[in-house]
């Protein structure tokens, strides 16, 4: 029932089975990777029953890989793919990791820094489309500031936005078939990111060109530092109908950037976000976008795979459970009653209008009334812990 199967769709970043756990206070615990290890790791994700694999442009090729290089790495990388059954269905691209990128990429006050990204993100769009990727994702990692006024902030909304304007029509004039998807975070490394939650970039997302191709991806990690509630944000981003990926992963609040094994920290939370994909028919990857803790070593970083995809299939059948469970439901549907038709009366017409002014609700009675939400909360809890 556990076991993961490539239809589960559930897929790892580069950057998560390759972190070599190094941090701020200390050393890489791990072998950098290279491209023989990334091709040994599809092979060993496609056995643990993994669908796909996720890249930056160059967690595959580096920086200063000249044009043959590059295509030779392509080539390698595209040929062990197919071998190992394993997909591209996102790629990104890294515009925060050198040191031009200190102050911004899109948003940075220098336009040579700005011109470069773009010319990147171009070349990293065309990497993604090559190996098959449908989605391209943008974090704005180092878009940001943590002196105000070193930056026009009105201006730097406005750079974002020209930047993927003038993605956007990259993308169309070459008759790409890629959708973008931006990826919110409130802070790290910028003491402030612009567009910090998902619901901020929601509201960007309608000032572009064309709204209709861009999305969200949502992260765990990423809405739970600011103390929020992902769920609600993955909500609002379904109701939208721009949930186009998402990032899986687990976080203490109030913490740095964790990105801890999906599961392993908030249960009710995954549990909730399991649910509310499931239910509410989500078809894209299942990106885990996580690493093992820097005590392990490759073996473990493998456990810690395996570890992703069991979980995301426990809370799975977890969810099944809540949705058949009798009592859980009549509770739910309690709560949700309307013997006197008032449902009928939320779309605005001159009649409604005129019943819901008229009409004398009995307040104190209604606010007196428990909602039994104790209880279903309990059986919430007992069926996540498996007792139910």
């Amino acid at each position: 029932m556990y076991t993961p199967r490539p239809e589960d769709r559930f897929t790892f970043g580069m950057w998560t089975y390759s972190n070599p756990g190094r941090d701020p206070f200390g050393d890489p615990v791990r072998p950098l990777p290279d491209v023989d290890f990334h091709i040994q790791a599809a092979h060993k994700l496609a056995s643990l029953g993994a669908y796909g694999v996720n890249l930056h442009d160059n967690d595959l090729v580096p920086i200063d890989a000249t044009p043959a290089q590059r295509d030779a790495i392509v080539q390698r990388y595209r040929a062990g793919l197919a071998d190992a059954g394993m997909v591209v269905p996102m790629a990104t691209t890294n515009l925060f990791s050198h040191p031009v990128f200190k102050d911004g990429a899109f948003t940075a006050a220098d336009p040579r820094v700005r011109a470069f990204a773009l010319q990147k993100a171009m070349l990293g769009i065309d990497l993604g489309v090559a190996l098959g990727a449908e989605t391209y994702v943008f974090w704005g990692g180092r878009e940001g500031a943590e002196v105000d006024a070193g930056k026009d902030l009105v201006d730097s909304v406005k750079r974002y936005r020209d930047a993927f304007n003038f993605l956007i029509a990259y993308v169309k004039d070459l008759g790409y078939r890629v959708r973008f998807a931006l990826e919110a975070k409130p802070n790290e490394p910028r003491g402030h990111i612009f567009l910090p939650t998902t619901g901020a970039m929601l509201g960007f997302i309608q000032t572009l060109d064309d709204p209709d191709m861009v999305g969200v991806n949502p992260e765990v990690a990423h809405e739970t530092m600011a103390g929020l509630n992902f769920p609600h944000a993955v909500a609002q981003a379904i109701d939208a109908g721009k949930l186009f990926h998402i990032d899986l992963n687990d976080q203490e609040s109030g913490r740095f950037d964790q990105d801890l094994r999906f599961g392993s920290v908030n249960l009710k939370m995954a549990f909730f976000l399991v649910k509310l994909l499931e239910d509410e028919g989500y078809s894209g990857p299942r990106h885990f976008d996580a690493h093992a803790y820097r005590t392990e070593d490759r073996n473990g970083v493998w456990d810690f795979c395996a570890g992703c995809m069991r979980s995301y299939l426990i809370f799975k059948d977890k969810v099944a459970r809540f949705n058949a469970d009798a009592e859980i439901q009549a509770l739910i549907a309690a709560l949700g009653a309307d013997p006197e038709g008032l449902n009928a009366l939320s779309a605005y017409s001159p009649a409604n209008r005129n019943a819901l002014r008229s009409r004398v609700f009995d307040i104190e009675a209604i606010g007196a009334e428990g909602r039994g939400l104790e209880r279903l909360d309990q059986l919430t809890v007992e069926v996540i812990l498996g007792v139910r």
